[in-house]
């Protein structure tokens, strides 16, 4: 199903700039400088690439056309990926505060976020996905691939992707990793 191959190569995106944030912690966990600016560019990525592009194709329609196929959105799989969005955007607020402060241990958002995207991502890419291959019937595959094919055309109508992908290379950059 090429929707999902799409939100797993999204995955890899947002596992780099994953990365980068569990870097820059690390190096002002020993002790080292990381700019604030890095800190708020990261937030910047997650809001408009993770958050942003991303969750909308999740969201807005892979997890519609489960609903439609008989999936509940009150509990099991859909239930705790919505709830885990939820909860890394409230990671996301507190990067963004203790960017703007940088005070020490204020990269606590930064590390729970990257711990909580990760183990997200590993589901999402393991049991998700492939049950909303297995459940989306092939008509539904069709509308769930026109409608990614219009996000993406959108996206790339305002140079989104190539906005943030050069965003995520530069964090790497930024940290060396």
């Amino acid at each position: 199903m090429k929707p999902i191959e799409v939100l797993m190569a999204e995955h890899r995106v947002i596992e780099r700039v994953l990365t980068a944030l569990e870097v820059g912690t690390e190096r002002l966990d020993q002790g080292g400088n990381v700019d604030p600016g890095f800190f708020i560019d990261a937030t910047n990525f997650i809001r408009g690439f993770a958050d942003g592009c991303h969750h909308q194709k999740e969201e807005g329609v892979l997890f519609k056309a489960m609903v439609q196929a008989g999936m509940p959105t009150e509990e099991g799989p859909i239930a705790v990926m919505l709830a885990e969005h939820e909860q890394a955007r409230t990671f996301t607020r507190g990067l963004l505060d203790a960017a703007q402060r940088l005070q020490a241990g204020d990269e606590e958002d930064a590390r729970g976020y990257a711990a909580l995207l990760r183990q997200h991502i590993a589901k999402e890419d393991g049991i998700l996905f492939p049950m909303a291959a297995s459940v989306i019937s092939v008509s539904q595959q069709t509308e769930v691939e026109a409608a990614f094919q219009r996000l993406e055309r959108e996206d790339a109508a305002e140079e989104i992707p190539d906005k943030y992908l050069a965003l995520a290379e530069k964090l790497e950059h930024l940290v060396g990793s």
